[in-house]
Formats: structure tokens, C-alpha cells, sequence
């Protein structure tokens, strides 16, 4: 007897397929089906396959309880790298600040080509960029944000950075100007400037005595 060979996908050995864990975790992301079939290249009908897959294999009730529903795919580097149950968890620096752009290529050239600022990666309408430690996250949307909060980037010397910046195309809004005088002379100063879509950044510095 000729034995028949078992259709379909081989199962896997977690709870979800490794594109389930991909689309349940952009949901966690608070994602919508459109954005999630943007990003990973499918139809918005396999995107809401997937999300029904996920919400009956991990027993939540609807995509609310799914963004809260936690647990690391297997073979997960986060599996590893947890701390012990002593350990006090303590908040450390800010990691990531992001921001909205009208078009990712235009913002990707002008943060890192005209700001300096060094690029990391890009995938999809996503780029990051580093600002001396902490991540610098644009995101693609149709209209961005009036409303943004304003980015203030360090420098050593604010009178050099202005003077480089307008050389190198930045529309300032301002001169650099004193804000506050410190009781040992130390002085704060800052000078705002515009991004691609009109809206304030500035550059900050402390000048000592």
C-alpha cells in the first residue's frame, strides 16, 4: 500500500505560527489590520485570518484582551534574558522617542544627511536613527502631527551648530538665545528650528563660566 503524504503546513511546536506571533504582536503594537497588511506585505483578508487564528489558540475573547495577553515565542531571546525574581526592577534612561513624518524617504534623507544624525535602519515606514544613545523613531503617516512634541538635541558649541545647520540648508525659527542663568554662571542656551513639515526641533547647550 502506497502510503499518502499529510497536506498542508507541518505543525509547529508553539502556541502560533511564526506569522501569527508576527501579526499578534503588531496588534499588541495597537496596529490596525490595514497598517499590519501594509507592513508585512499580505492582503487585509489573510491579516484578519491570522488574528482569528490567534485570538481562539490563545483563548482571549477579542482583539482588546488579545493586546494584553503576554507570552514569548519559543526559543524568544527575551526567554533568556529576564532577570532573577529578586531583582528590583528600577527604570533607566528614555530609550526611544518617536515621531510622525509625511514621508519617510524625504525625513530619513534630512535627519541623517543635513541634521547628522546616524542612521540605524529602515524597514517599511519605519526609520531609527541614534541621538547620542537614545532611539529616534519616525513613522509614516498621511498627515502628520501638528502637535509633536519638540525634540531638543544636544550640542557642545550652539553658536558653531547654528551656523553649520543654516549652512546646511535648516530654516531656523530663531537665534540662539539665553533662557536661564544659573546662580554659579552657567548658562542655558537654545535656538529653535524646522523640520520638513514646519514643525519646531531645537538644539541646546549649556555654556559654563
Amino acid at each position: 500500500m502506497r502510503s499518502h503524504a499529510r497536506r498542508g503546513r507541518p505543525p509547529h511546536d508553539d502556541v502560533l505560527t511564526p506569522a501569527e506571533w508576527r501579526t499578534a504582536h503588531a496588534v499588541q503594537h495597537g496596529m490596525t489590520n490595514r497598517e499590519i497588511a501594509l507592513r508585512q506585505g499580505i492582503s487585509i483578508d489573510a491579516v484578519k485570518f491570522h488574528v482569528a487564528n490567534v485570538i481562539a489558540k490563545v483563548g482571549v475573547s477579542n482583539r482588546k484582551e488579545l493586546r494584553r495577553w503576554f507570552r514569548t515565542p519559543k526559543g524568544s531571546a527575551l526567554t533568556h534574558a529576564g532577570a532573577t525574581v529578586d531583582t528590583a526592577v528600577t527604570l533607566g534612561r528614555i530609550g526611544q522617542v518617536s515621531r510622525s513624518v509625511r514621508d519617510i524617504g524625504q525625513s530619513q534623507e534630512w535627519y541623517s544627511k543635513v541634521l547628522g544624525l546616524p542612521h540605524l535602519y529602515t524597514f517599511g515606514q519605519l526609520a531609527f536613527f541614534d541621538c547620542g544613545g537614545t532611539r529616534l523613531l519616525l513613522t509614516q503617516q498621511g498627515d502628520a502631527s501638528p502637535n509633536e512634541s519638540i525634540l531638543y538635541l544636544q550640542v557642545a558649541d550652539i553658536a558653531r551648530a547654528h551656523v553649520d545647520l543654516m549652512s546646511r540648508g535648516v530654516e531656523f525659527i530663531n537665534a540662539p538665545h539665553m533662557i536661564h542663568k544659573h546662580g554659579d554662571g552657567t548658562e542655558e542656551w537654545m535656538a529653535f528650528f524646522k523640520d520638513p513639515e514646519g514643525r519646531p526641533l531645537a538644539i541646546m547647550s549649556q555654556a559654563r563660566p
